[in-house]
């Protein structure tokens, strides 16, 4: 999915009105390259994680006119054949991490994996770049800070991620390991 015609800018304009995730993209990015937010309110199709990411990269260079870098976050139980997916946020905003445990109450198996997507591009008509990480875990009852999204809901090796140290956390998450490989792509285009 890599093309060598495609220069790095020196920044990217990263799409997200959410802080948290704003604070723990920029910790862990730190020092490749220089990140400016912007808020931009995209219209988000159905589909896959790769579909979704794919439009609201287009969408977004589009809207900003340069080169942006977007996220889509997924959580899929696998007792739901991958439900909710790419439908996580409205899920949350619905019945919020203290409930989230609850939808897989007549379920034997509370396997969960985090996906996160970033979709990256050059700009206006150019296509985009996905990096994605997995991190397998399970869904439990909220434990821990419930202020950034499912993270107090999503077990992984007996602690939920609000549990862990930030530090640790981006270490193994979906997300960290999501920039990793966005990290390695930047190294490789200079």
């Amino acid at each position: 999915m890599t093309s060598s015609a495609t220069a790095v800018p020196k920044y990217l304009n990263f799409i997200t009105g959410n802080k948290n995730k704003l604070a723990e993209v920029q910790a862990i990015l730190g020092g490749v390259i220089e990140l400016k937010n912007q808020n931009v309110d995209l219209v988000e199709i159905q589909g896959t994680v790769e579909e979704v990411t794919s439009d609201k990269c287009r969408r977004a260079a589009d809207a900003v006119g340069g080169p942006v870098l977007v996220e889509d976050t997924c959580l899929c139980f696998k007792a739901m054949n991958d439900l909710p997916g790419p439908y996580i946020k409205w899920f949350m905003q619905s019945l919020g991490a203290p409930n989230l445990h609850k939808l897989l109450s007549g379920f034997d198996d509370k396997s969960a994996q985090a996906v996160c997507t970033f979709g990256y591009s050059a700009g206006p008509g150019h296509e985009p770049i996905l990096f994605q990480g997995r991190t397998d875990g399970k869904l439990v009852e909220s434990r821990g800070s419930t202020v950034f999204g499912w993270d107090s809901c999503f077990e992984y090796n007996g602690e939920t991620y609000a549990e862990m140290d930030k530090s640790e956390k981006n270490k193994i998450s979906h997300r960290g390991k999501a920039l990793d490989k966005l990290k390695q792509w930047l190294a490789s285009q200079v």
